[in-house]
């Protein structure tokens, strides 16, 4: 097998997004595309179910050509219906993490300016508070079992519709069609920043056709036409499984297997055990945690010939399992929101254990030093890429933007790496500060400043540990304004506290109290030597 199926990509058999997807589903027709909680939706009722959606957001809402919706919703479903009627609307996507607490919401809506909102029925009591504070104007609830059988919904302070009901008056509508560009903003993808505030990386319909043409290439003849069967735990939020499932996935044809709940593993086993799937994305703690229960260890593998490995480094110890497992091996591969994401990826079969592949197609890579010179080959800098997947910048941060491009158009990752002599490329270390806990990404200034508005925090630093489940957790280093009685009492303060204020695996697992911090000359706080 060659390491890749083409020599370069073809960007003129789509004109959009819309048009990959209409041309999909009418290509495929009445295969399923999708399964979920054991109801298989065809093509066909895909498109069908997006347009319904399509037409009413064009009838009932002030939404035009353009303008934001984010979806806050697990895999479900509802989250397909919902990404591509708002696509054919022709409006924004803004992925949203159902985990995000208020103050996290409220920011990520006001950056986007999202006027809209698809939300699980589950989390309306979180939005009391956040819809007043920002620009939405439609909220569409939907219970995770709506589309098997229209479920009661939570009640909350604002006016909301339910997805059920948007679909049935969009039966009855007329949908326009709308003409989309490739250079079309497509999607705000939001990632945390070393300011601690999330930005929103801007991914066009070019970039995003690109890197699934990218991926294609690089699974080859792994990737039938017609015939795969994709499962996915990780969270279609994320662009890794948004790139795979949503895009990927159903323009070559395949059905896609959502898992709502992957930390249930009990029942993924079951829904596994349901489908002679074909390819299958996790992390370490995934693969891992599976590969020790018995049920998994007897299901038939016999058609499993893709497994993708991304978000956080594979482990030599997670590869050796799961091919001991299930007889296959695992693909890593490296990418960011800012790159659609996929910029490099091992080729199935043709795997090195502890590098991140070489770049997709049409990809090219520099490794630079400080001054964005390029290094010397064998020595490590930052990695540098420039491609079709590559964003136009983030969102109403032009300043942030140029931070991070170079005078030729390379987008620097921040990520330390260096090249093998056969054209691999191996990560050697990670942004100085950041920590990465099961494969999220965590910015010690969001959680410094959280922490920092405690009356009883004086001063504070955050750091990253190793964490034999998560690959890393959150370590809290605190000087308190007074002399506390007791200790352990005001651990659990801060950290109930902090459970209102960040996303769970952003909320700190060990919390040490000091008497003062290790400090530059000019005052900064060093975070390397609370690490060593």
């Amino acid at each position: 097998m060659a390491y890749d199926a083409d020599t370069s990509i073809d960007l003129t058999q789509y004109r959009s997004l819309i048009d990959l997807i209409e041309s999909s589903a009418k290509r495929y027709g009445d295969k399923t595309a999708y399964v979920c909680l054991g109801k298989a939706t065809s093509f066909n009722e895909i498109e069908r179910d997006s347009r319904y959606f399509a037409a009413y957001l064009q009838h009932h809402t002030e939404l035009q050509v353009g303008d934001r919706i984010a979806i806050q919703l697990p895999n479900i479903t509802q989250f397909v219906i919902a990404a591509y009627g708002a696509i054919r609307a022709g409006l924004v996507l803004v992925n949203t993490n159902p985990l995000y607490t208020e103050r996290e919401l409220i920011h990520q809506f006001n950056d986007s300016g999202a006027k809209a909102l698809v939300v699980l029925s589950d989390l309306l009591p979180t939005l009391n508070n956040v819809v007043a504070s920002t620009q939405l104007k439609t909220v569409i609830t939907t219970h995770a079992l709506d589309l098997i059988a229209p479920q009661p919904q939570s009640q909350c302070e604002f006016t909301t519709i339910t997805f059920t009901k948007v679909l049935a008056e969009g039966s009855c509508l007329a949908f326009t069609p709308v003409s989309a560009k490739l250079e079309d903003l497509a999607a705000l993808q939001y990632t945390g920043g070393t300011t601690g505030l999330s930005k929103g990386a801007m991914l066009s319909h070019r970039n995003l056709i690109a890197n699934a043409m990218q991926i294609k290439s690089r699974l080859s003849d792994r990737l039938v036409q017609g015939e795969e069967i994709f499962v996915a735990p990780l969270p279609v939020y994320h662009i890794y499984a948004f790139m795979v499932n949503l895009v990927l996935y159903f323009e070559r044809g395949g059905c896609s297997v959502l898992i709502p709940n992957p930390r249930d593993i009990a029942s993924l086993i079951k829904t596994l055990s349901e489908h002679p799937f074909t390819g299958f994305a996790g992390l370490n703690t995934l693969f891992v945690g599976l590969c020790h229960q018995p049920e998994f260890k007897s299901l038939n593998f016999s058609h499993l010939k893709v497994t993708i490995s991304g978000g956080t480094a594979l482990t030599q110890a997670a590869a050796n399992v799961w091919q001991a497992t299930t007889g296959c091996t695992i693909s890593e591969g490296y990418g960011l929101s800012e790159t659609s994401p996929v910029v490099s990826l091992n080729a199935p079969g043709l795997e090195q254990l502890g590098t991140i592949g070489k770049p997709v197609i049409e990809t090219q890579v520099k490794i630079l030093d400080l001054n964005d010179q390029e290094v010397p080959p064998g020595e490590t800098g930052e990695l540098a890429v420039k491609g079709p997947q590559v964003m136009s910048g983030y969102w109403n941060k032009p300043q942030e933007t140029a931070m991070v491009m170079t005078q030729d158009g390379y987008f620097k990752t921040g990520d330390i790496a260096i090249a093998t002599e056969d054209g691999f490329h191996k990560i050697v270390d990670r942004k100085k500060d950041m920590i990465i806990v099961s494969g999220f990404n965590v910015y010690p200034n969001e959680v410094e400043e959280v922490l920092s508005a405690h009356k009883e925090i004086l001063e504070c630093a955050v750091i990253g540990v190793e964490h034999e489940h998560s690959g890393e957790a959150v370590k809290a280093v605190i000087v308190l304004s007074s002399l506390s009685q007791d200790l352990e009492q005001t651990k659990a303060d801060i950290l109930r506290y902090c459970r209102e204020q960040l996303t769970a695996y952003k909320v700190p697992k060990i919390i040490e109290f000091m008497e003062s911090l290790p400090k530059s000359t000019v005052g900064k706080i060093l975070r390397r030597e609370l690490r060593n």
